[in-house]
């Protein structure tokens, strides 16, 4: 303890008290947010992180099948809705935003060389196994596993926070009427076993069972979302729009939104000073499985071992989601 108290004595010596606003680590965000735009919630909360040095935004695919779009080049409609929101924030042209794979990988050994794709290589290879590159991916590991099979000599120098993938036998039950394989793996499978089965990258993930587990009510949102500005009553909307269309179909959405996607910025932004890591989470350490053709794990014990989330601190990553975008809106009237 002794150490820790002259640490914080030096440091406020130096002058750095209060909030610190030096750059810790360093991300890059792939999303398709071209679908589900609880991507979006969660750009706007890592966005607003002060901590965070966010180096790129690429933007991703869906799949040809009726859903959130009809159009097919959804990687350039991904990056025009972050764009939009960025814009609503007064922070477009502040970051670097790319168009990443239109389509899926075809194969697990033919990369889709795009400017996303070449984007992961180029910072991951100004980062180190010490201070890596976190690539913080809420969609389909296309643009990830291009980048590693472009270059492969980054792997050590990546962590990849992925949002996909169905349950472990040590998780939660699945869902009622749940797919065999996970929606965000299904939309490329190849990609898949390039990340899990070919490479050594380091994998955090967060399966089906603890992204759903990040329920907000429409309440909340309504209450503590929407008059936050511009940014809240955009980001607001864009739920309600998807809720509204999902009940026109014939799906009752009730009154809660799976915020999938925002443990994307819990787990990089928001990481503990001391002994850096995003402790008030829980995960598992799990030897890597394959991946199978059909989208299946595989048991592989000697995998290297990989963090599987099981518990993810909503509380910790909603209440800062809502003060960022109350503050933001108080400092920028956005």
């Amino acid at each position: 303890m002794r150490k820790i108290f002259l640490l914080i004595a030096m440091l406020l010596t130096v002058g750095l008290a209060g909030q610190a606003q030096t750059k810790k680590i360093k991300v890059l965000i792939d999303n398709d947010y071209c679908g589900d735009p609880d991507g979006l919630v969660a750009l706007a909360q890592q966005v607003l992180s002060p901590t965070t040095d966010i180096v790129g935004i690429v933007g991703g695919h869906l799949n040809d099948g009726p859903g959130f779009t009809t159009r097919k080049d959804q990687a350039t409609e991904s990056v025009e809705k972050a764009n939009a929101l960025l814009d609503v924030m007064g922070m477009k042209g502040k970051l670097k935003v790319v168009v990443g794979a239109e389509s899926a990988m075809t194969s697990a050994d033919k990369p889709i060389d795009s400017e996303g794709a070449r984007l992961i290589v180029t910072e991951a290879k100004k980062c180190s196994p010490e201070k890596p590159l976190f690539v913080a991916c809420g969609a389909a590991l296309t643009n990830v596993a291009s980048a590693l099979l472009l270059d492969p000599s980054i792997s050590k120098n990546i962590v990849v926070v992925w949002i996909g993938g169905q349950e472990y036998s040590f998780g939660a039950v699945p869902p009622p009427g749940y797919s065999a394989v996970e929606y965000n793996l299904n939309l490329c499978i190849p990609a898949g076993q390039v990340v899990f089965n070919n490479s050594d990258v380091r994998i955090w993930q967060v399966p089906r069972d603890a992204y759903r587990q990040c329920l907000y009510s429409t309440d909340e949102m309504h209450a503590n979302v929407k008059p936050c500005g511009k940014t809240g009553a955009y980001l607001s909307d864009a739920i309600d729009k998807v809720m509204t269309t999902c009940e026109g179909v014939g799906i009752a959405m009730g009154e809660v939104y799976i915020m999938g996607d925002s443990p994307l910025a819990l787990l990089t932004s928001l990481q503990s000073g001391f002994e850096a890591d995003p402790s008030s989470s829980r995960w598992t350490p799990t030897p890597c499985p394959l991946i199978d053709a059909q989208g299946h794990y595989q048991p592989n014990p000697t995998g290297r071992i990989i963090r599987v989330y099981t518990h993810i601190d909503t509380r910790l990553m909603f209440s800062d989601m809502e003060a960022k975008l109350k503050l933001f809106s108080m400092k920028k009237g956005k």
